[in-house]
């Protein structure tokens, strides 16, 4: 494309400013939290709705059968694809559509799309449906100012990825729709900022552990088997041995912030005796010594570490405990597992979007890892596609924050660079 054809597309993508910003609002004022699941269908039906109207072919899928789908909170997924003049290859936008919890501390309606500041405020704003629209402005104006392109430009809005994904891009994949036969360059613009690509992010394992008592009368505690006091003993020998190991390891990748470039192990939640009440009741618990004692742990595994070996590191510390503690039982039940996963730096997406950037905001890029798992782990082990990155608006710091907000100016120049993205990917 020649500079004139560079200059409308630009010129597209500005006069978009006021549909990008009532965009989002209408986004963020979808309550889709997870869990449950709530309101899947309506924002997936917005999408189609808009999208159709542009010339995309829009498939309404539902993940029956994945984990969380029920016919109370079923699990909508929204496909849609713009065919170009001529066959080519396909860029794919994906975003998950769901939000976490809204949590406590806000100063503004966490579903009112309120803009101050240049800024769209509202849960979800942030993480990641500024970047659902800004992907959705960047197409559309280029499909409309670029009808001759090859290939195809396909978006999607997905569940559960604050959950995991099951529900969304992973069954997806399962089904093909991410298979490089039909896809070939994905774009995830989870909120890395605009000026970063994220190649991939770090692995992780979930597993609950549980020790093992016997119950006995509070006041006989001799009589039982305080699991919760076994549980401490765990906790304690993780503190000793386990912290500190782990903190001195660091990885390769370029992983944001600095100290998530060591291994991490986080103590989700703990639980032991009787189950709590309800808030309102006004009782005492009842004297008994707990037979049961379980925590959660997030183990966030570097690209070096094996996650078998993980695993043994973990039975291997139970092991040095119950070898000190009489009667000392525990079971480990594996919760779920991810590998490290990181594109290339010369794969062709992470080539294409960091000359736009550089083009449109006239800096290199920056080149990082993410701490946490996004979608990107089901595309590259369920769809097996490398060529996939994140890379959209936003500040990561402020996803699931009270008063999350995106910038209008980054929706606009991600956009920019997106669009560009396109026209060096699919004009050739």
């Amino acid at each position: 494309m020649d500079e004139d054809g560079w200059q409308r597309l630009e010129a597209a993508i500005a006069a978009r400013r006021d549909d990008l910003v009532a965009l989002t609002q209408a986004l963020v004022r979808i309550p889709t939290l997870n869990p449950p699941g709530r309101n899947y269908r309506e924002i997936c039906e917005l999408l189609a709705a808009r999208l159709a109207e542009k010339g995309f072919g829009v498939e309404m899928i539902r993940a029956t059968g994945a984990p969380a789908d029920s016919d109370a909170h079923p699990r909508w997924n929204l496909i849609a694809r713009h065919e170009g003049a001529e066959p080519g290859e396909c860029v794919h936008f994906n975003g998950h559509h769901d939000v976490v919890e809204v949590g406590h501390g806000w100063s503004v309606d966490p579903f009112g799309g309120e803009v101050r500041d240049g800024r769209v405020y509202g849960r979800g704003a942030c993480d990641m449906k500024g970047g659902i629209a800004a992907a959705v402005i960047a197409a559309e104006a280029f499909v409309e100012t670029c009808p001759d392109y090859r290939g195809a430009v396909e978006i999607s809005a997905t569940a559960d990825e604050e959950s995991g994904g099951y529900g969304g891009v992973a069954w997806l994949a399962e089904r093909g729709w991410f298979d490089p036969d039909r896809v070939q360059h994905v774009i995830i613009p989870e909120p890395l900022n605009k000026d970063r690509i994220c190649l991939g992010h770090r692995g992780v394992w979930w597993a609950e552990i549980e020790t093992q008592g016997r119950i006995a009368h509070g006041s006989m505690p001799f009589l039982g088997d305080c699991a919760v006091r076994h549980m401490g003993a765990v906790i304690a020998e993780m503190e000793e041995t386990l912290f500190p190991l782990l903190a001195g390891r660091q990885t390769a990748m370029p992983v944001v912030p600095e100290g998530a470039r060591s291994s991490t192990l986080n103590i989700n939640a703990i639980h032991g005796g009787e189950p709590e009440q309800a808030a309102d009741y006004t009782g005492l618990p009842a004297p008994c010594v707990p037979d049961r004692c379980r925590i959660v742990i997030d183990r966030r595994v570097l690209i070096e570490e094996d996650i078998a070996e993980v695993k043994a590191e973990i039975a291997a510390l139970m092991e040095r405990v119950k070898a000190r503690r009489p009667g000392f039982a525990y079971e480990i039940r594996e919760l779920f597992e991810v590998a490290p996963t990181m594109a290339p730096r010369d794969a062709p997406v992470v080539t294409t979007v960091a000359q736009a950037i550089t083009h449109v905001l006239g800096r290199a890029p920056d080149f990082v890892v993410s701490p946490g798992t996004y979608d990107q782990k089901h595309i590259d082990r369920i769809g097996r596609l490398k060529n996939c990155i994140a890379y959209g608006p936003g500040i990561l710091d402020l996803a699931h924050q009270p008063d999350e907000w995106v910038g209008i100016d980054d929706m606009l120049d991600s956009a920019r660079v997106m669009a560009r993205t396109l026209g060096m990917l699919l004009l050739r």
